[in-house]
C-alpha cells in the first residue's frame, strides 16, 4: 500500500467512526479555508482532517484567525459534496503545510465514504 492510499484508508477509517471531518472557518462563520492545488493549475482545495486536533493543528500563521469547526458525515454527504463538486474545488485528505497531500474529488471521497466495510 502507497503511503498515500494509507493516509486515505486512516482519514476514511477516522471519519466513518467518529461521523466527523474537520475544516477551518474564520471568525465571521462565514468563510471556510481553501488552498491552491498543489497538483492542478487554477484549482482550489479545501483542506478536510479527520481529527480536532489535526485541524486545529494548523490554526498558526496565516490561518491564526481560524478555528476548526466540526461538519457531521452526514452533513459533509447531503449539502457538502455536490456543492464543492459543483464548485470544482477538490478535498485535501488530512492535510498537511509542508508535504505533498492527497487532492481528490468530492464524489470519490464520498463514494469510498459510504463504502460498506469488507469483512
Amino acid at each position: 500500500m502507497t503511503e498515500i492510499n494509507a493516509a486515505l484508508a486512516g482519514f476514511i477509517e477516522n471519519v466513518k467512526e467518529h461521523q466527523t471531518l474537520w475544516g477551518l472557518m474564520d471568525e465571521t462563520g462565514e468563510g471556510w479555508v481553501v488552498c491552491d492545488s498543489g497538483e492542478f493549475e487554477d484549482t482550489d482545495v479545501m483542506p478536510l482532517w479527520s481529527s480536532e486536533a489535526q485541524a486545529k493543528s494548523h490554526c498558526t500563521e496565516e490561518w491564526k484567525d481560524y478555528q476548526a469547526v466540526a461538519i457531521s458525515l452526514e452533513e459533509f454527504l447531503e449539502y457538502w459534496v455536490s456543492d464543492l463538486n459543483d464548485d470544482g474545488v477538490l478535498i485535501g485528505v488530512d492535510w498537511q503545510s509542508d508535504e505533498d497531500c492527497l487532492e481528490l474529488d468530492p464524489i470519490v471521497l464520498a463514494k469510498d465514504l459510504v463504502d460498506v466495510e469488507e469483512v
